[in-house]
């Protein structure tokens, strides 16, 4: 593997962060009261997050490597592209942070049982990093596909 195919490998890491996200917001949705749907959930966004982890380190030595990639098209979709490009940098630059909170807290609330430390940075979070994560993989599709 080349540095080069490494934004296709960011895409697939963002696209299976956001099934994990998804698998695990269902996982507590549908049993935060059975044990065995918490500890499915807690793998999943384990999951998620190394993911997400290996994911920055993979961006990182891209871009280290290449540098600035921009966007090539001009008219309407540069615009769309640079919206949606925006909008994911903002937030993706949160993301690391309001993941290792929301993951301390969970790990933290395991031991008490009082989850709503947890819960309530969640309901940022998971909206929050999976719009990053989706929006990820759009970016390369618009950057490297379009």
């Amino acid at each position: 593997m080349s540095v080069g195919d490494l934004p296709a490998v960011n895409a697939i890491l963002n696209g299976t962060a956001a099934i994990l996200l998804t698998r695990g917001y269902f996982l507590i949705r549908a049993g935060a009261a059975d044990s065995h749907k918490r500890a499915q959930h807690k793998r999943f966004m384990v999951a998620a997050f190394s993911v997400s982890a290996v994911f920055l380190v993979s961006y990182l030595v891209y871009h280290a490597n290449v540098g600035a990639v921009y966007f090539q098209k001009t008219g309407w979709i540069r615009y769309v592209y640079l919206t949606i490009l925006f909008t994911h940098t903002v937030l993706a630059a949160t993301v690391p942070f309001l993941a290792i909170i929301t993951l301390r807290r969970a790990l933290k609330a395991a031991k008490s049982g009082n989850f709503s430390r947890h819960r309530r940075i969640a309901r940022w979070t998971l909206p929050i990093w999976l719009y990053v994560s989706v929006t990820g993989v759009v970016v390369y599709l618009m950057l490297y596909w379009l």
